[in-house]
């Protein structure tokens, strides 16, 4: 009898998505087929698959042990996060040749389904790094009597959410610096910067408004810039090792001496990038947003301002409130000034309705039954928890805008 051939070997997820991209989360089910084909009949001792998740980090140092001595200390570290294995065709034994206990595979195509759920405890996001990766995926073994087993793996895509309307995360972040230059014994007026951003937590393709203000007293050509940078830390054998890459960054203008620069939400743009890996314990992935100030032939002024890159992106309320938070912080100077006093407000909500009228206005009509049977979903806790609310100021924009506002203060004379 003359033994067929193994045509092809073949890995495919059934897609959660609409991009048809195998991207799971911890506690999904990953579910796929194990395709074979074949060319004539074969004799198959086994089918299996393995899965695995894990975290690994390794990079090299050279060291001297002596005025003619080196060495090379190597620094490993792994974190295992699942391993799954399961039987889709035979038996668990492998290294015996016999002929007893094989399954016949006709020609043709075959396919055999696995399926295996994700660890409820929070996963690393798939990460590919400079000393280091977090990786998962599921290889496929066909083991034959006197063959050597055919192999394939095929990766998938573990995405740890970060849900970016969080307190913390649409909280604003600012800061200000200042910087005197010198030189021997002379000294210019000093070179101060005070930046802000609207919130700490962002998605890939997001823009970051930057609101900042810069002032050149020093008698030397500056030049403002911004920069999102990513830090890579790896750690292993108590030792750490961190890359530091440059994500994208913007120029602003030149500025001579006694000139002032303002950015009112100057935008700069964040690429696709891989979110924050903050959970694991031996590979961390960090956001900065760095402003700073290009001095020539001195260390530049720079402020640095903490970004966490997020899965969720912003939801409808999370922007209305970053946006009213905005708002009030814009009409305040943040460089010092305070905001025009608020006008009068009318009469509170509880004044106006009382504890009948709210009593009655909580029993739904069916048309209202209806709606909130269509309405499943996640937004619907959201619908739920501001239904009932108050409504808002009664005016979150100063009606007044003709108010004088204080000057810019100049550059000290030297």
């Amino acid at each position: 009898m003359v033994l067929g051939k193994v045509k092809g070997l073949i890995i495919s997820f059934d897609c959660l998505n609409d991009s048809n991209v195998p991207v799971y989360s911890s506690g999904d089910t990953v579910s796929g087929r194990v395709s074979l084909e074949v060319t004539g009949e074969i004799r198959v001792k086994s089918l299996k698959i393995h899965a695995r998740g894990h975290a690994k980090v390794r990079w090299t140092e050279s060291r001297n042990a002596g005025s003619n001595t080196a060495y090379t200390q190597n620094y490993t570290e792994e974190v295992e996060y699942f391993n799954h294995k399961d039987i889709l065709i035979g038996h668990e034994r492998d290294d015996d040749n016999s002929e007893e206990g094989l399954t016949t595979i006709h020609s043709g195509r075959h396919e055999y389904a696995f399926s295996f759920e994700l660890p409820q405890t929070p996963l690393a996001t798939s990460f590919e790094g400079r000393h280091g990766s977090v990786r998962y995926w599921v290889k496929a073994e066909l083991h034959r009597a006197w063959l050597l087993p055919v192999k394939l793996k095929k990766e998938f895509t573990v995405f740890e959410h970060i849900d970016i309307n969080t307190p913390s995360l649409l909280s604003p972040q600012a800061g200000t610096k200042e910087k005197t230059l010198c030189c021997w014994f002379c000294t210019s007026g000093p070179i101060s910067l005070s930046a802000k951003i609207e919130r700490k937590g962002y998605t890939p393709g997001e823009s970051i408004q930057i609101f900042a203000e810069i002032e050149n007293c020093s008698s030397r050509m500056v030049v403002p810039k911004a920069a999102i940078y990513q830090t890579q830390t790896f750690y292993a054998k108590g030792k750490m090792k961190e890359v530091k890459q440059l994500v994208a960054n913007l120029r602003g203008e030149s500025l001579s001496s006694g000139k002032t620069e303002t950015w009112n939400g100057k935008l700069l743009k964040i690429p696709p990038v891989s979110p924050s890996i903050l959970g694991s314990n031996i590979i961390h992935v960090e956001y900065s947003l760095m402003v700073y100030v290009d001095i020539p032939g001195a260390m530049d002024l720079f402020l640095n301002l903490p970004l966490v890159i997020g899965t969720i992106p912003l939801h409808p309320f999370g922007s209305r409130t970053s946006s009213v938070s905005s708002q009030c912080s814009m009409n305040m100077n943040w460089l010092g000034l305070t905001l025009p006093e608020r006008p009068e407000a009318p009469p509170s909500y509880a004044e106006i309705v009382t504890e009948e009228q709210r009593q009655n206005s909580l029993v739904p009509s069916s048309a209202c039954e209806d709606f909130e049977r269509a309405l499943q979903g996640p937004l619907f806790a959201y619908i739920q928890e501001f239904r009932f609310l108050p409504p808002p100021l009664y005016s979150e924009v100063d009606p007044n805008p003709d108010q004088p506002t204080l000057e810019q203060p100049s550059c000290p004379s030297r």
